[in-house]
């Protein structure tokens, strides 16, 4: 690990599947992750700016548009937080200049998807890694995603 990476922040390599948490100088806990599929993957730099425990979830309007069969159904009220909500046990939304970039890393239901591109942009994590990271980072968490 690079010794200049700033301790707290957090580095995704997409390509490879990892989430850094950087907890020392040249030091860092890396997590496995699924990412947005090719044509959905997020990259550049952005910052926790909330935090959620058990959100509530809504598909993006794009989402619907892409496959209205999976996601019509939510497209107005959404799904509450709970074990079957597809955003897992926790959630961290990242902001570009004070605006919501649509990017979480969160948990996931579907725990066989890390270490493939499938997401519809975000970072999904296995929930005890997802609440384990949460715990730790706090808001205005530098992430930079690769």
């Amino acid at each position: 690990m690079k010794p200049d990476l700033a301790v707290g922040s957090i580095i995704v390599v997409s390509d490879k599947f990892f989430l850094y948490h950087i907890i020392a100088p040249g030091k860092a806990m890396r997590y496995g992750v699924a990412v947005g599929r090719s044509e959905l993957q997020f990259r550049g730099q952005a910052t926790v700016a909330r935090k959620v425990e058990w959100p509530s979830w809504k598909p993006t309007p794009e989402m619907v548009k892409r496959s209205p069969s999976h996601y019509a159904r939510y497209a107005e009220t959404g799904m509450p937080g709970g074990p079957g909500n597809p955003l897992g046990a926790r959630a961290m939304y990242l902001y570009q200049n004070g605006h919501d970039t649509g990017i979480r890393i969160h948990g996931t239901i579907e725990p066989s998807s890390i270490g493939h591109a499938v997401s519809n942009g975000c970072l999904r994590m296995v929930n005890d890694h997802v609440m384990a990271l949460y715990k730790v980072v706090e808001l205005g968490t530098p992430v930079t995603v690769y």
